[in-house]
Formats: C-alpha cells, sequence, structure tokens
C-alpha cells in the first residue's frame, strides 16, 4: 500500500500475544467472486461474521426477493468516507472489485487515493492478510493528517474472517474503523452508506460520553438544532434551515458528515430529520442518544406541512411557531407548484433512497404518477409517504426487481420513465424519453419552493422530446435488433434457409440429451 508519510517502527507495535485470530475457511477451488452466494455466507458464517450477518438480515432485510440489482454496495461506505476531510480509506479485497470501486469514485469526484492492501489465497488462509492490514493501518495512522481510518472488507475478505474488530480502536490519535461490506449480505450501496454513518455515530457516542469533544468547525449553534439524516443536494440544508428558522430551531449536520467533529454536533441535537429512511444502525445511535427521529421531508405542500408539524412535536415548539412556520413558507410552496405544472403519465423507479420524496413532488406538481419502486426497503420511517402516495392511486414498491421496473413501463406505457441505468434504456428502446434518476433527479434540490421549479424543469424538457424520440424511432427501425444485430461488413440480409437449419439442429441436440440416461 502506499504510503505518503515516513513510517513509524513498527517494531513498535507488535500483535498482541492473546490476540485470538478467527479460524481459517477450508478452502477448496477457493472463495471468490465464482462462489455463490449462499456458499460465501456459509463460509463467512464460520468465520465468526455470523453475528454481523444477522444484524445486516435485520437491518436491511431482503425483501420477496434475492437482491435488488444495484451496484456494489460498498461503493456507497466508500464514497462516504472519501468526501470526509481527514479521513483515509482502505480496502480489502480482490484486485478487480478495488479497481471497479476506484474507478467508480473517482468518475463521481474523488479527489484522494484509495488504499489498498493486496492478497493472495495463501495470505488469505494463512491469516497474513490480517497482519498485512494491521502494519498498513500502523503506517498510515499520522494524527497530523488524519482523525480517522476507514477499512473495509470486501466479499473475499468478508467470507475468509478476516477478523477487522480486532484491529486496535484508535493509534497514535487517529480512530481505527472497520466494517464488512459483503455484496452477500448488504443489499445495496445506499445502505452501505448507513453502515459507516452508523459505525462513525457509535465511536463518536462514546466519546462524548467520556468527557468534552470538539466543536463544530463554524462553532456551537445558539439554536437547537434538527439533524438531518441521508445525503441530499448542497442547497437543501439551507432551506430546510431556512424553515426552521420561524420555530426558533436551525437545520444541524447531514449525516453522513463531512469531517469527523460534525458527528458530536449531529449527535447533540433537538431531533433527528430521517430524509433518507433506511440509515437504521444511524437512528439505532440517535435513539441511544435519547434523540426522538422524525420522518418524511418538507416535500411539496402536504409534506412540509406535515413534517413541520412533526419537528415542532418532537422539539416541543409552541403551535402558534409551528403555524408560523408553515405560513411562511407553504404559500411559496404552492405558488412554484402551480406556475411550473406538470403534464403527462411517469414511472419511477432508483436505487437512493429518495425515490418517494420524489414521487410526492411529481404528485403535487400534477404528474399522472402511476409506479414508484425503490430498491430500498420499507421502514416505519417511510410509512407517512408510502400511505400518502397509496391513497392517490401510485403503486409503491419496495425492494423492486428490475423485472418489476420494466413490467410497470410495459403496462402504464408512460410519457417519462425515470429510473436506473437499464431502465432508461428500456424506455428509449420503445422511444419513451426517459432520466436517469441519480444524476439528473437526485443532484438536484427537492424542498422549499426551490425543489418544485428546479424538478418541473427537468420534467417538462424531457416530456417535450417525445416527438424527437418518434423521429429517432422510425429513423433507426429495425437497425440491431433480428437479423440486423451484430456487427456486419455488408448489408445483412435474412436468411430463413440457414435460421431453419439452425433450429432444427438445435432440437434434434435437445432430442438426444434427453435421450442419455
Amino acid at each position: 500500500m502506499t504510503v505518503h508519510q515516513p513510517q513509524p517502527d513498527l517494531q513498535a507495535a507488535p500483535a498482541p500475544a492473546d490476540m485470538v485470530m478467527a479460524q481459517p475457511v477450508e478452502m477448496t477451488d477457493g472463495i471468490g467472486c465464482h462462489t455463490g452466494k449462499a456458499a460465501m455466507r456459509a463460509a463467512a458464517t464460520k468465520a465468526g461474521l455470523g453475528e454481523t450477518l444477522e444484524r445486516y438480515a435485520a437491518d436491511y432485510p431482503a425483501g420477496p426477493h434475492d437482491k435488488p440489482q444495484s451496484m456494489c454496495p460498498a461503493f456507497g461506505s466508500l464514497r462516504v468516507g472519501l468526501r470526509m476531510r481527514r479521513t483515509a480509506t482502505i480496502l480489502s479485497g480482490s484486485a478487480c472489485c478495488v479497481y471497479g470501486l476506484t474507478f467508480t469514485s473517482h468518475f463521481y469526484g474523488a479527489r484522494r487515493s484509495v488504499g489498498y492492501v493486496p492478497f493472495n489465497s495463501e495470505t488469505l488462509v494463512t491469516g497474513k492478510l490480517f497482519e498485512d492490514i494491521r502494519e498498513a493501518v500502523f503506517k498510515l495512522a499520522d494524527p497530523e493528517l488524519y482523525d480517522a481510518i476507514v477499512i473495509t472488507n470486501l466479499c473475499v475478505p468478508s467470507a475468509s474472517g478476516v477478523p477487522l474488530r480486532l484491529l486496535p480502536k484508535e493509534i497514535n490519535g487517529v480512530r481505527i474503523i472497520g466494517i464488512d461490506v459483503p455484496g452477500f449480505g448488504v443489499p445495496t450501496h445506499a445502505e452501505a452508506k448507513d453502515i459507516l454513518a452508523g459505525a462513525m455515530l457509535a465511536y463518536a457516542r462514546q466519546e462524548a460520553e467520556l468527557g468534552p469533544v470538539q466543536a463544530p468547525r463554524g462553532g456551537k449553534s445558539e439554536k437547537p438544532t434538527v439533524t438531518l439524516l441521508g445525503e441530499m443536494f448542497p442547497a437543501d440544508p439551507v432551506g430546510i434551515g431556512m424553515m426552521l428558522e420561524p420555530m426558533g430551531l436551525a437545520a444541524g449536520p447531514v449525516v453522513p458528515t463531512r469531517e469527523w467533529r460534525e458527528l458530536y454536533a449531529a449527535l447533540d441535537c433537538a431531533a433527528v430529520a430521517a430524509i433518507h429512511p433506511f440509515y437504521t444502525a444511524s437512528i439505532r445511535e440517535f435513539h441511544a442518544a435519547g434523540r426522538k427521529v422524525v420522518g418524511s421531508a418538507p416535500v411539496g405542500v402536504d409534506g412540509t406541512a406535515a413534517w413541520l408539524a412533526g419537528i415542532g412535536e418532537a422539539c416541543n415548539v409552541p403551535a402558534d411557531r409551528v403555524a408560523a412556520a408553515q405560513n411562511a413558507i407553504l404559500p411559496a410552496i404552492r405558488g412554484a407548484l402551480a406556475s411550473r405544472p406538470i403534464k403527462g403519465r411517469i414511472t419511477l423507479t432508483g436505487y437512493e433512497g429518495s425515490e418517494l420524496l420524489v414521487a410526492r413532488l411529481l404528485v403535487e406538481s400534477g404528474a399522472d404518477l402511476r409506479y414508484v419502486g425503490t430498491a430500498c426497503p420499507r421502514t416505519e420511517w417511510s410509512d407517512a409517504d408510502r400511505e400518502w402516495l397509496e391513497a392517490r392511486g401510485v403503486i409503491v414498491n419496495f425492494r423492486a426487481a428490475i423485472e418489476q421496473d420494466f413490467a410497470a413501463i410495459e403496462e402504464f406505457k408512460p410519457d417519462l420513465a425515470i429510473g436506473t441505468t437499464p431502465v432508461v434504456q428500456k424506455a428509449k428502446e420503445q422511444g419513451i424519453p426517459a432520466l436517469y434518476f441519480t444524476n439528473l433527479i437526485s443532484a438536484r434540490p427537492l424542498f422549499g419552493p426551490a425543489g418544485a421549479g428546479s424538478l418541473a424543469t427537468v420534467i417538462n424538457a424531457a416530456l417535450g422530446n417525445k416527438a424527437r424520440f418518434d423521429i429517432m424511432t422510425e429513423f433507426f427501425a429495425g437497425v440491431g435488433t433480428g437479423y440486423n444485430a451484430g456487427i456486419w461488413q455488408d448489408t445483412p440480409h435474412e436468411n430463413p434457409d440457414q435460421r431453419k437449419r439452425l433450429e432444427a439442429r438445435a432440437i434434434k441436440a435437445k432430442r438426444a440429451a434427453e435421450e442419455i440416461p
């Protein structure tokens, strides 16, 4: 692993003599990316990770199908760590996985290095990989550079029982956070963000219980604060702060935070707003700190009115001040919605966790929304949004499979499909305008008048592209389908005789296989 500073003598920090190492996993051709999910889970349980997997299963239930089809879950926790100041990140996993994760993280704007501890079958089975990780952590633990180091086990080290829990909790004043984020135990990258955020909150809460801690960079707020749980557009916390001001409250830090010291301020709040409702581990830490949690978000007219009332109740704000806050913001939201109506049938899918909030805003904007699918699970903190949408005839599908999202497009024939990359591709193949949820919808303000206006602008622009899609569909009709598929040196043409010969050969081979005893 590449290190940036001269390193201390590691002989001063030998592994404890009484350290109990996890038992090596019995391997045949090895635990690897080719191994089935069930086998990897069984191996991880045998190697001592059973309790962690059970907690993940309870926190992030998989739902009726095996697992949503989204990107590697570790990307979520990796991105959280890379966005934090004075935080180093180390990955432990197969080289191909580490390459993909680092490539994706830099594609999304990371501007720092990702540490990697390589391994082979021998170092994995003998426990040498853990020793290598421990050595790398000691080399990197420079308090002049870092507040914390995050080490993440990917699938293979998790299945093989590499025991990050045995790492020191602190080295030279640098906090050490070890987490397991295996694809066979964590359903989505959105929930992996909660795994790291929850681990950091747990560590920070224990520090705060022991004595004074560092104040936020901007100083402690003079007003009681509301911590905002879940990643959001940078302008949204500012807008939420303006909504809270008539109630004598202020917007607190956004969790996941951008710096370790913000964790203390996040815990030192009057209430927590679960903007993203699936942060189960983080909510558990806030509850342990005695904080109340309020679901939903200030989205649209109905959502904002209900959310402000819920925050007021949680923070013991007098009813007249809650009413003042509602009266100050709701007319502006109503005006923004009325000035930019959305007319068209829409289906919506995504895996970020804010899908139901976007759905509410679409409905209040006048859209004929038929279906919203999210890869995230249903929780009590999303119940208010689910009930509101279902009361208006919208199908809400948690832990949605991509096949269900495709089926929604086939059934409802929307004027616009909002979704993940394959959903967008599926829609455009049918000549339906489509928008990528992550980059074009969730990466813009959602709350207050700004949210209503911003969303309507991009949606209406996409709806207006239907005529262009019709022209392109007509122009490219038949290209790349049927006998036209593939790469040709000459103009492709249909060959029905060859097709018949191939079909007959396939039938003959099938019959021969069936006759084999």
